[in-house]
């Protein structure tokens, strides 16, 4: 099948992430505003061509002080850097899943990373008759490899911000017209 333009339906569509707080539990966040890229058969992303980019001032953890925090030269640099981008490089399929392995840029640092993704299916959309495709996937970086390295020792032992950062997604695609 030929390549598709897809868009992405942002309301029905997320960008998380996860990491360890204090040693004991995990701060969850969204990047509200982001955007992708996307030419591909659905069902058969091997050939896709992806690029995504998220605004990292919209970065949302439901807490003003700490996505404020978060935003400052202690971790993303938002003024200075204003998008994290992903775009594909190599994608490998295994039944409905995929590993996309593609460069990510975070802070003005690029390294490689692989998100297992999953095809969740195509249908059309009832309401706007259009044909829509799911998609679900996820990794993990260590963020100080991306120049995040801000942290705070806790009187109990261990840091505040744990290493390890698991991003996710949920992306609903509707086909261009």
């Amino acid at each position: 099948m030929a390549k598709i333009n897809w868009t992405v339906d942002k309301a029905h569509s997320e960008v998380g992430f996860s990491v360890k707080h204090m040693m004991i539990s995990k701060a969850k966040g969204t990047f509200d505003n982001f955007d992708a890229k996307i030419s591909a058969d659905a069902e058969d992303l091997t050939d896709a061509d992806i690029e995504v980019t998220i605004d990292v001032a919209s970065i949302n953890t439901r807490n003003n002080d700490r996505d404020n925090h978060l935003r400052s030269a202690d971790f993303f640099d938002a003024e200075n850097y204003p998008n994290i981008t992903f775009t594909a490089k190599d994608i490998k399929k295994s039944g409905d899943d995929y590993e996309v392995a593609g460069d990510l840029t975070i802070k003005g640092t690029t390294k490689s990373a692989i998100f297992k993704v999953t095809f969740e299916g195509q249908s059309k959309d009832p309401m706007g008759g259009g044909i829509v495709a799911g998609f679900s996937g996820s990794t993990s970086i260590n963020r100080k490899e991306f120049g995040l390295t801000w942290n705070a020792s806790l009187e109990t032992g261990g840091v505040l911000v744990g290493e390890d950062v698991k991003i996710n997604f949920e992306l609903e695609l509707q086909k261009a017209e």
